[in-house]
Formats: structure tokens, sequence, C-alpha cells
């Protein structure tokens, strides 16, 4: 039996120290009838603990007991029947053998003694940097060391959810299990990691799990078109366009990289983003002809789509369109030209030129006709087929002396006086004349072109002139003014005139009848009438009244 004072060393009940069930052999047992037993609390330790292994047996008289291990051990209590033994710096899984005779006969019995680890290293391997939605893409989860390997499973999470538990395959040394994952949009900056469960709850210990760091995926969608890349056809040297390029059907798109060069430019773009939608837009500006390639690239993940327009770059020089006199007096010689670039073609007022690149231009006499005259000139440029056009145009000048046009400023005028009228007169030149009109008689001034009240004072000639630094032109213009009502005093007049002479005639007659019987007639005194010539008397008929 195990001494008492040994029971502490032997049956102790540290939570360090494994314990050793102590069991007692009852006296006068046979050997034969008793086997050797070998007792452990629990076999199953940690990486370079220990733990106490006892070797006991029935027999009255045993001999030589003793435990044959490869590990370090260490004899800490014997007696009749039995010896504990303690073993320190367990590493490795081990088989103990308990020995020992009785009666000469040799007893033997074994136990097995696992060490378990917990995994030096868990970790999920890289993610893709980008992985397109649809396809799959491989988790990998690399596990070193963790014993014992039935009890150690590997699991493959996304957040907490289990895509996968597998036991750990193979021996301690570092393995890795994987497992295929189709990407979705929902996966999009989703975390996933391994884990690996040590599952000792059957031995009577507990579950250790190791986490990885987690790791983050970016998943995108990027369609198979091109993109809608808008581009001019043409572009003149020294001017700037708008460049327009959308994409659509895009995930992520607010992480797509765009980029738009000119040639060997890269432009500055404003990218905006609509939903699924792309649209890049920049300004093009350039310095010399030629042809130059306009690059729209959008980048989204691992992959980028790519669409190419050519851009003609032209020089369009004019039409530049010269008078050799814009300002002409009368009878000068004017030169017209019209010019432009290279390869342009220019037709002057209908007449083109020679050749593309060569002027055109005529000669003309400036006479008042072409005063104000404007000059038309019509620019041609061919590109890739298309026809390019610009106009020009200018206007001569023409100085020529003033003159008053007689068809607009009558010469003869006839108004009634107390009327409202408007003396209608003009005078062309260039440059502009001044028009004013005097009565020659006294000098006073009509307006010209202004309603004014007339009076019979207008009545005369007038000396209208018009001046201007080219001369003047002088024309005469007669006003005549009536009274209001001329004619019906003159009516009046000769009705006055008509009754006057009855009146004296009837006078004359009374005067004749009064003296009748004298032989002269005589005029009353203080008649102003001139004495009448004398008469022969009348014979009286028979039957008249002498009187």
């Amino acid at each position: 039996m195990v001494p008492s004072e040994l029971l502490p060393r032997v049956c102790g009940t540290s939570p360090i120290t494994l314990l050793l069930v102590c069991c007692l052999l009852p006296p006068g047992a046979q050997a034969q009838q008793f086997p050797l037993r070998l007792e452990v609390q629990n076999p199953v330790v940690p990486a370079g603990g220990s733990l106490l292994v006892n070797c006991s047996t029935d027999c009255p008289n045993p001999k030589l007991i003793t435990l044959e291990t490869s590990l370090f051990k260490e004899v800490v209590g014997n007696g009749l029947g039995w010896a504990a033994f303690q073993l320190s710096n367990v590493t490795s899984d081990s088989e103990v053998f308990c020995s020992g005779f009785c009666n000469n006969i040799q007893m033997k019995r074994s136990s097995n003694i696992t060490v378990y680890r917990f995994p030096e290293r868990v970790e999920l391997l890289p993610l893709p940097r980008w992985q397109p939605v649809g396809e799959n893409f491989t988790l990998r989860c690399q596990v070193a060391g963790g014993t014992p390997r039935d009890r150690l499973f590997v699991v493959l999470l996304r957040g907490e959810e289990e895509l996968s538990r597998q036991p750990a395959p193979g021996e301690p040394a570092e393995v890795e299990v994987t497992v295929p994952v189709l990407a979705g949009r929902d996966d999009h900056l989703a975390n996933f990691s391994c884990r690996t469960d040590l599952d000792l709850r059957p031995q009577g210990l507990r579950l250790f799990q190791n986490v990885s760091a987690p790791r983050q995926l970016r998943t995108f969608a990027l369609p198979m078109t091109t993109p809608h890349l808008v581009v001019p056809r043409f572009l003149e040297v020294g001017t700037t366009s708008s460049v327009n390029c959308t994409l659509d059907g895009l995930f992520p798109a607010s992480e797509v990289q765009v980029q738009l060069a000119l040639g060997h430019q890269t432009l500055n773009s404003t990218v905006e983003s609509h939903g699924n939608t792309i649209t890049a837009t920049a300004t093009a500006s350039v310095g010399q002809e030629g042809t130059q390639e306009v690059v729209c690239n959008m980048t989204l993940g691992s992959d980028s789509r790519e669409a190419r327009e050519n851009l003609t770059i032209y020089s369009f020089q004019g039409p530049i369109l010269n008078l050799s006199e814009p300002s002409a007096p009368e009878g000068t010689a004017v030169i017209v030209t019209c010019l432009a670039g290279p390869r342009v073609q220019v037709t002057l007022e209908g007449l083109p030129a020679a050749a593309p690149g060569q002027p055109a231009q005529f000669q003309l006499n400036a006479t008042e006709r072409d005063d104000r005259r404007i000059f038309f000139c019509n620019a041609s440029l061919e590109m890739d087929g298309n026809i390019l056009q610009r106009n020009s145009s200018v206007q001569l000048r023409v100085l020529y002396g003033p003159k008053i046009d007689q068809a607009k400023c009558p010469q003869r005028l006839t108004w009634k006086d107390k009327t409202i009228h408007v003396l209608q007169c003009q005078a062309r030149g260039n440059p502009d004349p001044q028009l004013r009109c005097f009565q020659e008689s006294s000098g006073v001034e009509v307006p010209i072109g202004i309603p004014f009240l007339v009076g019979l004072n207008y009545s005369g000639t007038y000396s209208c002139k018009a001046a201007s630094s080219r001369g003047t032109h002088t024309l005469i213009v007669v006003m005549n003014v009536r009274a209001q009502n001329s004619r019906a005093v003159t009516i009046v007049l000769g009705v006055l005139v008509v009754l006057g002479v009855v009146t004296i005639v009837a006078a004359l007659l009374c005067v004749f009848s009064v003296q009748k019987r004298s032989d002269i007639y005589r005029v009353n005194q203080g008649s102003t009438w001139l004495p009448l010539t004398s008469k022969q008397p009348e014979v009286v008929t028979s039957g008249e009244d002498p009187s």
C-alpha cells in the first residue's frame, strides 16, 4: 500500500500536477491473480508539461516495480506493491510501461501519453487585390503546428459565417487548407479569416481556438464593352474642345480610375458617377498641326477598358480681306485682296483664286455708288473629304462731295397760311453733309425735317445748301404761302363792286327824273360828280303827264 506520508505526493490535487489514482492491494493476494496496474490521472498534457504515473499491484511480495519510458522521470515515492514517478518536460506523444515481478513472474502494463500544442501560426493568405464578380477565388489558410491532429480542425470564415470546416491534415508541420468561393457584389469589402479549433473536450479539457488576422476582399464588375468616347473629328490649332468618355455597368463605380490623354499629354479630367455609370470630361487644346490619338482608359480592379479616337489638328488661317484704300476719294483706284493660309482656297466676290494658298483680288475705280459697298470673301479647306468654310467681309467708304437729291427736295411748294408742314429735303455725301435752308430776302432759316407752323412771311425763295469737307451744293426752293380765305374775299369784292355800280345808276335815274322840265341837267350842289353834257328837250306826246 502507499504509505500515508506519501499520499500528498502521489495522490496530490494540484491543478498543475496530474494526479495518480492510488489503490491498495489486499493482503495475501497471489501474483498471477493480481496483475500490474498503470494509472495516470490525465494522459493529455500540454507540450513541456509534467504528470505523475503510479505503478501498483496486489501481489503480496512484488519485486522490482519500475517505469520504462524515454521521458525524464523521477521516483517520487514507493512502497510494498507500488511506485510513483514524476514525468517532466513532456514534449511528444509517448508510451510508458510499468513492469515488476510477482513470484518470479514478470508483470507489465503500458499507457499512452498524448501531448497537445496550440498552432504556432494560423494565417489566411492574401486575397486577390480585386476579384471579378461571378468568378471563383480560393481562400488559403496556412496552419503551422498544433497537436493532436485528430482533434484539430481548420475553419474558414466570411465574417462570422463558416464557409468550411476541415480536419487539419498530415503532420504538425505547416499545412495549407483551401476552399473555393464564388465572388459576388455582397463580398465587396467583406472580411475573411481562418480559425483553428483544438477540441479537447472529450479528454476532459476544453475547446481551444486560434484565429488569423482578417483580410478584406474587394470585388468588381467591369463590362466587356469599350467606353463611349466622343471626340471632335477636327480641331484648329490654338483652339480648345471638350472630350467626353462614358462607360455603363460598373461596380463599384466610385472605384473606377479614369485617364484621358491626347497623344502623350494627360488631360485634366472631371469624373462624375451616376449609379453604375461613369462620365469623364476634359478640355483638349492643341498647338500644332497633325493627327493625334485621344485615349480613354477606365481601370477597375485588375482589369481595364480602353477606347481610342483620332483627332485631326489643322491650321485654318484667314480669310483675310483687305482694301488698298478703306476710305477712298471718289475716282481713286481701289484694290480688293483676299488671302488665307496654305491649302486654303479663297473666292472673292464669286471669283476663285488661281490655286489653294494663292490670293484672290480685283481693282475698281471708286464711285459714289461704291460707298458702303460690302465685299465678301469665302475660304474653303478640305480635310479628309470634308470641306471647312469661313467667310469674311469688309466695307468700302468712298469720299465724295455733298449732293442734294432733287427727287427728295421739291423746288416749288404751295402751302396755306397757319398750317403745319415739314420741309422734306435730303442731301447725301461722305462725310455726311450738313443741310440748311435760308430765305434769300430775309435770311430766315427754316427747319428741315421738323414740323413747323407756316406763316405768310414764309413766302419767298430759299437757298438750301449742303456742305461738308468735300465741298458744297446748293438748291433753290420757292415757297408760296396763301392766305386761308383769299378766294372768298375776291368774291365778296366782286359782289360789292357790282352792287355799287347798280346803286350809282339808280341814283342818276332819279336825278334825271326830277329835273326833266329843264333843258339843262344840273348837278346838285355839293355833288362830287362831274357835270354831264346838255340834251335837246323831248316832245311830250298826248296822254302823258308833263310832270
